[in-house]
């Protein structure tokens, strides 16, 4: 297994990863994929810092899941904070490839200097609320009701992880 920067060659196999959430659960509340041009620009030498995509493949050569980090707000008072998520695709699961992501992924932020992540779960989902739990993320709110698919209203819980020990009152 490898943990890597995602490249364009990548993009096809990360658009099919999300567009089967996006088809099949409230996990993303997108219907479908935009397709591969939606992270195209995270692939380019011009993207920011603390803007991320990487991926897991497998001994196979497959990209059986992805990691990345976006602009949470775009607001300057947020510059240091980051929305992060992982998508797995189904053979990925219990694996611990999400931990291993996210192990990354959180190491590249704070590399970048980032104060905060910030990850939103759609509910219910206690495979996504616990490995949050398990690295470091706290619950802080739920949102009740602010998405509906699929015939039902859904629930964003909203978890944050400080990622240095820069003292808030500074």
């Amino acid at each position: 297994m490898e943990i890597r920067a995602a490249t364009e060659e990548d993009l096809a196999e990360v658009s099919a990863i999300y567009d089967h959430h996006a088809r099949t659960s409230v996990s993303t509340f997108d219907d479908e994929s935009p397709g591969p041009e939606r992270w195209a620009w995270k692939v380019s030498p011009s993207a920011r810092p603390g803007e991320h995509l990487l991926v897991v493949v497998a001994e196979d050569g497959d990209v059986r899941g992805y990691a990345e980090s976006s602009v949470f707000r775009n607001r300057p008072a947020y510059d240091r904070t980051r929305e992060v998520s992982v998508y797995l695709g189904l053979d990925a699961r219990q694996q611990g490839f999400g931990r291993k992501l996210y192990d990354e992924l959180l190491g590249l932020l704070r590399t970048d200097g980032m104060h905060v992540a910030v990850a939103v779960i759609a509910l219910p989902n206690p495979a996504s609320e616990a490995l949050h739990k398990a690295c470091g993320f706290a619950p802080v709110g739920v949102l009740e009701q602010v998405g509906y698919k699929f015939g039902a209203w859904v629930d964003t819980a909203w978890w944050q992880l400080r990622l240095d020990d820069e003292d808030p009152a500074s």
